[in-house]
Order: C-alpha cells, then sequence, then structure tokens
C-alpha cells in the first residue's frame, strides 16, 4: 500500500511532525482500507444474488449502491425490523405488485403506503381485465379515437379495464356505505376482502393478498385516485363513504411506536415517502414522545435529485435533521436508478439470501397500538402540560 510521505512544517518540532504525521497516516490507512477493485469477470451462470455480491458490490456508481441497499434489506430482516414500502410511480400497471405480493407472502413487507392510483391499477389482472404492452411511440389521439389509454408504453382500455374495475369498486363499497369514518387501511382491507370474493384470479392483486396477510395498505391522498373518484357516485347519490386522513396518521404512527426496530424501502417518492417519514415527527414533535427516535433503516430507489427541491422527503442525511431517521449517514442508501430495473434485483437478492419470516399481521393490532400511543401520551407530563390536556 501506498505509505502517506512524511511532511515536516517548518516551525514544528521533530515530535510534533512525527505525530501529526501518525495521524495522517492512520486516516489514510482507513480511507484506503476499502475492498480493492479488480476487472470484473462473469462465469455466465451466476444467479441475481451472486451476481449483485460479485459484480455489483464490487463495482462503483449506482451499481454499488443497488448491492448496499441489497445487504441492508438483508440487515433490517435480520434484525428483525418491521419493514414499511411506499409506493409511488407507475408500478402496478407495469406488473410489479407481483413482486410486492412475494415479498409479502415472505414477510418482507409487514405495512404499505401507496398511491391510490396504484392500487387501482393493481385491480384490473385479477378480473382478466385487459392492460398490455404498447409502445411509447404512438399517436395519442388515434389511441383517445381508439378508447385507449396509455401509460407510457402500456395500453389500457376505457371500458373493457378502466370503466370494468370502476363497477366493481361501486358493487364492493355498498356495504361500507354510511358505515362511518374509517381509515384507508381499513378500506382497503375491506375491498380486498370482498373483492377477493367475487375476483377469478384473487392472487394477482397485492390488495386482495394484503388482506390475506393481514398487511395495512394506506393511501395518503386518497382522493388522488380512481378509487376516490369512485366514491363521490355514494357520497352524491347514496350514503357516504367517509375517509379520516387523521386516523391514518394517528394509525402509521402508532405501528411506528410500536415496532422495536423500523426500516423502509421507498420505491420513488412523492406523498407516500415523506407519509412514512413523518411518523418520527408526528411521535416526538407533536407528541414529545420519548420514542420517536427516528427509523432505523432507510432504501429509496429513485430516479430524483436533491438540488431540483423534488426529492420528497430529501435525502436521508437530510430526513436526518428533521428527526425521520436514526441517523445521518449509518443503514441509509439512496439508488439513484429506475425502480422498473432495481426493485426486482432488489427483491429476488433477499428472496434468495433470506429465510421468509412469520407474518406480523400488523392490520390485527392496529387498534391495540392506537391505545397504547393514546395511553402513553396522556400519561406524559411533559404533553400534558404542552398541550393542557
Amino acid at each position: 500500500m501506498y505509505q502517506y510521505p512524511c511532511k515536516r512544517s517548518g516551525g514544528s518540532s521533530g515530535d510534533q511532525a512525527a505525530a501529526q504525521d501518525d495521524r495522517a497516516a492512520k486516516r489514510q490507512a482507513r480511507l484506503l482500507s476499502g475492498r480493492q477493485v479488480e476487472p470484473i469477470r462473469l462465469k455466465g451462470r451466476e444467479n441475481v444474488a451472486d451476481m449483485i455480491d460479485e459484480c455489483f458490490a464490487a463495482s462503483g456508481f449506482n451499481g454499488r449502491r443497488l448491492a448496499e441497499a441489497c445487504a441492508l434489506y438483508s440487515l433490517m430482516l435480520n434484525d428483525g425490523a418491521t419493514v414499511g414500502l411506499t409506493i409511488s410511480g407507475a408500478m402496478t400497471p407495469i406488473g410489479m405488485q407481483g413482486i410486492f405480493i412475494d415479498l409479502m407472502k415472505a414477510g418482507f413487507v409487514d405495512w404499505i403506503i401507496s398511491t391510490g392510483a396504484n392500487l387501482y391499477h393493481d385491480l384490473h389482472r385479477a378480473f382478466d381485465y385487459p392492460v398490455v404492452q404498447g409502445h411509447w411511440n404512438v399517436d395519442d389521439n388515434e389511441l383517445a379515437d381508439l378508447g385507449i389509454a396509455r401509460i407510457y408504453d402500456t395500453f389500457i382500455c376505457d371500458e373493457d379495464t378502466l370503466m370494468a374495475t370502476d363497477a366493481v369498486i361501486l358493487k364492493t363499497v355498498r356495504a361500507i356505505e354510511g358505515a362511518g369514518q374509517i381509515s384507508t387501511a381499513e378500506l382497503h382491507w375491506r375491498l380486498g376482502r370482498d373483492l377477493r370474493a367475487i375476483a377469478p384470479r384473487p392472487e394477482k392483486s397485492m390488495l386482495m393478498v394484503a388482506h390475506e396477510c393481514d398487511v395495512p395498505i394506506y393511501t395518503s391522498s386518497p382522493g388522488d385516485s380512481s378509487i376516490g373518484m369512485n366514491l363521490i357516485v355514494p357520497h352524491l347519490f347514496r350514503g357516504s363513504v367517509v375517509l379520516d386522513p387523521v386516523r391514518d396518521v394517528i394509525e402509521t404512527a402508532a405501528l411506528v411506536r410500536a415496532a422495536k426496530k423500523n426500516g423502509v424501502i421507498h420505491v420513488g417518492g412523492g406523498s407516500p415517502k415523506n407519509f412514512y417519514l413523518q411518523t418520527q415527527p408526528t411521535l416526538r414533535q407533536i407528541l414529545r414522545d420519548t420514542e420517536g427516535g427516528g427509523h432505523d433503516y432507510f432504501i429509496q430507489l429513485t430516479t430524483d435529485s436533491p438540488q431540483w427541491g423534488g426529492l420528497s422527503g430529501a435525502t436521508p442525511s437530510e430526513a436526518r435533521s428533521w428527526g425521520k431517521l436514526a441517523d445521518a449517514i449509518e443503514n441509509n442508501v439512496v439508488c439513484y436508478s429506475c425502480a422498473s430495473l432495481t426493485l426486482p434485483l432488489l427483491a429476488q437478492y433477499v428472496l434468495i439470501r433470506n429465510e421468509a419470516r412469520p407474518l406480523k399481521r400488523l392490520y390485527q393490532t392496529i387498534e391495540s397500538s392506537v391505545k397504547v400511543l393514546r395511553d402513553h401520551a396522556a400519561g406524559n407530563p411533559v404533553f400534558k402540560k404542552e398541550y393542557g390536556i
């Protein structure tokens, strides 16, 4: 290894200069203690996990970030962390719900915050409604004339897919019209339960499998999707389905507080990412709860960059300044690449390298977790004094 050259500044004694050189040599040795970068050799028969460990982990840039994310995901699973998953972007239209299903069934995802659009488009496959590969370079006037909607390079039929899905949602929500205020987790749990009973292929829907696994699914902006759009019909003409966003804030904070360790996989960013991360400031900043010390593990798959102001909760180090993460540096990985590439690799890695975990079935624990949260706040003298409780 290259040895740090002796440097003596005039005016320092020989002993002082030697001590400075020794400290510099130790710093240099520490900084150069990483894995030697060698030409990557492929045998042509590596499985995905071996490919990541022997190729990506031995390289640099975002290939290495992906390898670090894979190792961190395995670490959080082995540490028994409660794993949250946030989903933004058009993931289910391109079939990524199959990956979420596999992770839930393996016990590798315990609860979810998703855009409503991902949950809506998730339902099509369970009813065999058309969602087909198209092309991004197409005449959208022609598509509109023919009743075809486009999500980049994926085509969806207006009547046979979108309106058909609307019909089954409206039929299903009749059972909860006029039932009072509910959280989005309860809405999705009931939809998953009732749609499973009528769907020909329920195993293709993450919403229906989440019900089977008691994985709660929240939506931070329930009106911003076709599920929310469909709820205007009972609201205008029958008994309303009233979604309480504050209840979502309470329940998600309670789930985080109840966990011994918390880790998260952010697929994209957006509102779901911030809704997950805000649980820690809810505990510490609002409830004055000493349990609000920041999330323990953080992985994000994103194509955004922080300098444009749209990274949605920003980098993990910046999130640390808000108390959202436990540490600004340790156990945090951001992989800047398209999730259509990185998500399948990340999931396959942990499915190969880790044994399945018992399901936490967090949906069944929500009520008790909220009670503990409330009781602790009611007995917290700092909180009581601050708010006059």
